[in-house]
């Protein structure tokens, strides 16, 4: 299945497109900048090697996340997608 299908399915509930992953797209830089840093953290620690700044990398983005959501900058169903994507959090 191509990126472009799995955007032009649709989830029969809410009429979004099936796969989440379209929240990903527009993100401004800085907020890009934080999730790839917080990527390279992970892949890191699940390579087993020590890595020193994992909680700096959290907080950042997660601080990111923050900063554009309340700038308006993403829709919080952005944040919240990011939020539970990359930083393990549930929305309750």
């Amino acid at each position: 299945m191509t990126m472009q299908n799995s955007f032009s399915e649709k989830n029969s509930e809410t009429g979004r497109p099936a796969d989440d992953s379209y929240l990903e797209c527009g993100l401004p830089e800085f907020l890009q900048d934080s999730v790839q840093a917080m990527i390279e953290a992970w892949r890191k620690l699940d390579a087993g090697q020590e890595y020193l700044r994992w909680d700096c990398d959290y907080c950042s983005l997660q601080s990111d996340i923050n900063s554009a959501e309340v700038n308006q900058l993403i829709s919080t169903e952005q944040a919240w997608y990011l939020r539970e994507k990359y930083l393990g959090m549930e929305r309750i």
